[in-house]
This record gives C-alpha cells, structure tokens and sequence, in this order.
C-alpha cells in the first residue's frame, strides 16, 4: 500500500524570506541560500547588492520578498517591532500564503508572542518560536544555538530552516512561546553574569590588582564562567579610547532584562538579584553606552581604571 504524501502545508520549507539583512540577517540569509531559495529585502540599497553577491535574491519591498514563499525569517528588536512588521501598515502577514511558517529569532517575551500567534492561525500560519544565541560569525556559518517552541506540524516544515542554522537545536515544548520562556531564563543568567563580572573586575581594580592576571586566576576556579571569561577580556579593553569591539550591545541587556522583569512579575516571583543587573544595564545606557558592547557596564561601577 502506497502512503499518500503529506499535504502541501505539511511539506518542509523550500523556500523562504529574510526581511532586514542588517549583522545578523545577511549572514543567516547568506547561510540559508546553500540549501534553500532565498529572497531578501533591505531599505540598504549596499545591503541588497551584498546579498545579491552571496546568493540571495534582492526584492524591491517586503511584500515582495514574502509573495508565495514557505516560510519567512524573522530578526525584530522587539515585541512592538514584531507586531509592526507583521500587521502594521506596511505589514506582510496578509501576504503569506496558507500553509507558511514564520520562524521568529528574537527575543521579545511570552507576553508579546501570544497575539501574534493568534492572528497568524486565523489565517493558516504557523510560527516557529526560535529565539537564537550566536553572533554573525556562528550565523554564517549555521553555528547557532536555538531553542524552539512550536507544534510538530510547525517544526516539521521549518526544519530546514533551523538545520542550516543551528549546531545546537533544543526543543523546549510544542508551544509557541515556550522558545520565549526558556530564553527569558537564559537571559536573566546572562545578564546577572555580565553584570557581577563587572563588578567583580571593577574591584580587582580598585584593589590594585593587575586585570590580566586576576582574571586568568579566576578563570582557573570555581568562579569561573562562560561570561566571566568571554566579556571579562572584552571588559579589560573597555577603558580604552576606542572601547571594545562591539559583539553584543548594551541595549539589547536593557530590552532582555526588562522581559526578565516583566515574567518574574508575571509569575509572582521574587527575583532581587536581576533587577539589581537591569539597573546597572540601564545606567550604562544613560551614561551613552547603549551602543557600545554589553562588556562597557563594567564603566558603569569604574569609569577610570587604575591598573595599567
């Protein structure tokens, strides 16, 4: 007995839309493009021409890019972005065909998701919570870490997708928003990391210690940590004219601890450690760091260092 193919909204993604191609958008275009059709579109005109150069198909708008195409990536700011580019007035939800996915990357919360999946499923589309950690090197080269929320029927058609992109692929739950929830927790540790390491750091200075040296010290002890050491080098340049090379900004510690305290009060949960880092994060963005590298908080607590 033959086994009938599964229906065409069934099917895994074939082609599919990136909207924005930006630090992270053209390289995950770029990284799609070996193994899907991909559309691109940029308000960049150089951006355009950058992804036509990588194997990416430049359109002239968005409504454009996502005409007929199986999925669309989506890289937004926030949750008001997100709803903005979906369903604004220049939003390209009404353009997606029944039986297409959206894969969603960012960060934007639980709280911000739930509508949005509602309107989506009014009209035959899935969305693949997915939110993402790894900077533009890791996208290029599909070495991204990724959790998902979604239904299997959801996963199973943007498998592709998340193939090229991801070294590592958990699956947290069949619930768009459970990608979301668990990133929430993740970003509270990141953050509170980055900030007690700059903290930490500040104090060695103060106490006339030598950076380098307490640093690798405490990278050899239990006070070790994957922050500690990856923002602890970029936090020893930080006091230098031209600051750290910027892999993560400020800001975006700012947007993700804000989400933080938006579920913890959510939950009714008490969590006084986080909201002490937010304000660290929030200070550095008043003192006009909000653009430089997230490492930079640790000018928030040292604006001057002693240690040579």
């Amino acid at each position: 007995m033959t086994t009938p193919p599964p229906a065409a909204s069934d099917e895994p993604v074939r082609s599919v839309a990136v909207l924005g191609l930006g630090a992270m958008g053209l390289p995950m275009a770029t990284r799609l493009s070996t193994g899907l059709d991909v559309r691109g579109f940029d308000i960049a005109a150089e951006r355009l021409e950058l992804a036509r150069e990588r194997g990416v198909t430049p359109c002239g708008s968005a409504a454009e890019a996502v005409d007929g195409v199986d999925a669309l990536l989506l890289a937004v700011r926030d949750g008001a972005q997100l709803d903005d580019v979906l369903f604004g007035e220049q939003g390209v939800a009404a353009g997606l065909k029944e039986g297409a996915v959206v894969v969603l990357t960012s960060t934007v919360g639980t709280t911000a998701l739930a509508p949005v999946v509602e309107r989506l499923e009014e009209q035959g589309v899935d969305l693949v919570d997915a939110p993402l950690s790894g900077g533009p090197a890791r996208a290029g080269a599909g070495d991204l870490l990724v959790v998902v929320g979604a239904t299997p029927q959801a996963r199973t058609k943007a498998q592709p997708v998340l193939n090229l992109l991801a070294s590592t692929l958990t699956v947290v739950g069949d619930r768009p928003g459970d990608g979301q929830a668990l990133k929430t927790v993740n970003q509270l540790l990141c953050g509170v990391h980055i900030a007690a390491a700059g903290e930490a750091l500040a104090l060695a200075d103060a106490l006339g210690l030598d950076l380098e040296r307490t640093l690798d010290a405490l990278m050899a002890g239990a006070a070790s940590s994957f922050m500690l050491g990856d923002r602890g080098r970029r936090m020893l340049e930080a006091h230098s004219p031209e600051g750290a090379e910027v892999r993560s900004r400020l800001d975006i510690f700012v947007k993700d601890m804000g989400i933080v305290g938006d579920a913890t009060r959510a939950a009714h949960l008490a969590a006084p450690v986080a909201p002490a880092a937010e304000q660290l994060f929030l200070l550095g963005a008043a003192q006009g760091l909000a653009t430089a590298d997230d490492s930079s908080v640790v000018k928030v607590v040292r604006p001057e260092r002693t240690t040579a």
